[in-house]
C-alpha cells in the first residue's frame, strides 16, 4: 500500500493506527432475511426482559455431531513461561448429540445425549422436558427453524399438549438463543480442553459438565432490548449499503 499510494512505510502505520484501521483482520456477518425478523425478534426479547408469570421459559437447541477426540501423542501440560501444547491432529471415536433446554431464569439446563440426531430422538426429549417442568406452569420453547422441530409428529405432539407455547428464532438469528452461548462454554470449558478414546467417555464428560452446571447455575443476563438490536441493525445496514460494494 505504501508503495502504491507512494508514502512511507511508517507514514501508512500512522494513519491505521490514528483511523483505527486493522486490513489484517477479517470478520464475517450474516443478516437474517426472514420477513418475520421484527416481529420474532420482539417476541422472544420480550420473552428474556418479561418472562411471563407461571411459566417456565426454556432456551432448546441440539449441540449434534459431538466428536469424541483423541490426540495422537499426550498433551504437554503448561510450564513457566510455556503455554499447554497438544498435537494438531487427533483421531475420531464417533459422535454424540447434545439435546439441551436452558431456564433463563435460573440457568439450570435440562440435559439428554442421544447417538442419533431425528424428530423422533427430540420427540423423547420433549418428553424429557414434560416431566422435569412442574405441571402448574406453562412452558415457553424458544427453538430455531431445524426440521426436526416442525416435522408433522412434532406438530401433532405440540398440539395435543397446549402448555408448550413455541416461538420460532428468525432464520439466520441463532445469537438471539440463549442455550447457544452455553453450548460455547460447554464446548470452551469441557469438550475441546479433553481428550476422549470413545464416545462413552465423551457423554460421561459431557454429563459431569452438566451436574456441575447446575449444582451452581448461573443464567445469563439479557440486557438489550428489541429496539437497541434493531436500531443497531439499522445502522449497520445503512452503512454497508452506502459502502461502494
Amino acid at each position: 500500500m505504501a508503495r502504491e499510494a507512494k508514502l512511507s512505510q511508517s507514514a501508512v502505520s500512522r494513519i491505521w493506527r490514528a483511523f483505527g484501521l486493522q486490513p489484517h483482520r477479517q470478520e464475517t456477518f450474516k443478516l437474517s432475511t426472514d420477513p418475520h425478523f421484527v416481529e420474532k425478534t420482539r417476541d422472544i426479547v420480550g420473552l428474556y426482559m418479561d418472562p411471563p408469570v407461571k411459566a417456565m421459559v426454556l432456551c432448546v437447541d441440539e449441540k449434534s455431531q459431538i466428536q469424541a477426540l483423541d490426540r495422537t501423542q499426550p498433551m504437554l501440560p503448561l510450564a513457566p513461561g510455556i503455554a499447554e501444547r497438544r498435537t494438531h491432529d487427533y483421531e475420531r471415536h464417533g459422535t454424540t448429540t447434545l439435546f439441551a433446554a436452558l431456564d433463563i431464569a435460573t440457568g439450570k439446563v435440562i440435559g439428554e445425549l442421544h447417538r442419533r440426531h431425528r424428530s423422533s430422538e427430540f420427540l423423547k426429549f420433549l418428553r424429557t422436558i414434560e416431566a422435569s417442568v412442574p405441571s402448574d406452569l406453562d412452558i415457553h420453547l424458544v427453538m430455531d427453524n431445524y426440521g426436526t422441530h416442525k416435522t408433522l409428529t412434532i406438530r401433532r405432539w405440540f398440539a395435543r399438549h397446549p402448555r408448550f407455547k413455541v416461538h420460532f428464532t428468525p432464520t439466520s438469528a441463532s445469537w438471539l438463543n440463549q442455550v447457544e452461548r452455553w453450548f460455547a462454554t460447554l464446548t470452551e470449558k469441557q469438550i475441546r480442553r479433553g481428550t476422549h478414546r470413545s464416545t462413552r467417555q465423551l457423554e460421561d464428560a459431557i454429563r459431569a459438565y452438566l451436574k456441575i452446571n447446575n449444582t451452581e447455575p448461573k443464567p445469563f443476563i439479557w440486557t438489550k432490548s428489541a429496539d437497541a438490536i434493531l436500531a443497531s441493525i439499522e445502522r449497520f445496514c445503512l452503512r454497508i449499503s452506502n459502502s461502494g460494494h
